[in-house]
């Protein structure tokens, strides 16, 4: 009886070793998930940390790339003085007496390259222009817009409000691109010569007046006989002196 009473007791401790064992095994997995869990937004956040660190100097590196606008208009391994002013900076010095030659220095734009007289890479350098405004400049220094909805031939004669911009190869003060009033001076392609030419020999019957769009006093003159040749030689006065032009408004060529 004994025997078997220490056989249960055995078997129950051992049973009880058994249980306690894998609740220990148990509780250690799940402490390890706990901890897997919360370490994983760590992880993510390092990462999310890192790759923007690595990819700040990527894109660091795709704006220092990028070809400035300007480079299209400026000649590589060219004379640093003949380069085009929006190549350059220059330290503009508007104490300088107007209409005399000043020195200015100037420094080439990033990524522009130019040399010397001696074929040496030049940065800093000085150019000599006179000393004046841009929009002071003769009219064959500036490129300005034709108007085509402005009288040509008026008294007094119109003007129009046009856009005007320098050449590249001036230097200047002040703004590059500037207002100014200019006459009307665009053309629709009438020839004075042959005006003139169809006043004299078809004026009777108002070819003049035709050719040149005026076709009311063409038709008058057609049925008028040039106002019994008064009308005709009139025309042949004004169209000979420029004051009867194109019916558009335009000078002749």
């Amino acid at each position: 009886m004994a025997a078997r009473w220490w056989r249960r007791a055995l078997r129950g401790l051992c049973g009880a070793a058994l249980f306690l064992s894998q609740l220990a095994v148990l509780s250690g997995r799940a402490g390890s998930l706990m901890t897997t869990k919360l370490s994983q937004p760590q992880s993510t956040l390092a990462k999310s940390l890192t790759s923007t660190s690595t990819n700040a100097p990527y894109f660091k590196a795709l704006e220092s790339t990028e070809i400035p606008p300007y480079l299209t208009n400026c000649p590589s391994n060219g004379l640093c003085s003949r380069l085009p002013p929006d190549c350059m900076t220059c330290n503009t010095n508007y104490s300088c007496i107007y209409g005399k030659t000043a020195t200015f220095d100037c420094k080439v734009k990033p990524h522009v390259h130019c040399v010397d007289e001696n074929n040496h890479d030049q940065e800093n350098f000085t150019i000599n222009m006179t000393c004046q405004f841009c929009w002071q400049l003769a009219t064959s220094d500036y490129v300005c817009t034709n108007s085509t909805n402005c009288m040509t031939v008026s008294c007094p004669r119109q003007r129009y409000n046009a856009t005007c911009t320098v050449r590249d190869h001036i230097h200047c003060l002040g703004n590059r691109v500037f207002p100014k009033m200019l006459y009307c001076n665009w053309t629709g392609g009438y020839k004075w010569s042959t005006a003139l030419a169809l006043s004299i020999t078809l004026g009777g019957f108002g070819a003049d007046r035709f050719y040149l769009g005026q076709w009311r006093e063409g038709l008058g003159k057609l049925f008028s006989f040039g106002g019994l040749g008064i009308w005709t030689l009139i025309d042949v006065l004004l169209i000979g002196v420029g004051y009867v032009g194109p019916a558009d408004g335009s000078l002749y060529i």
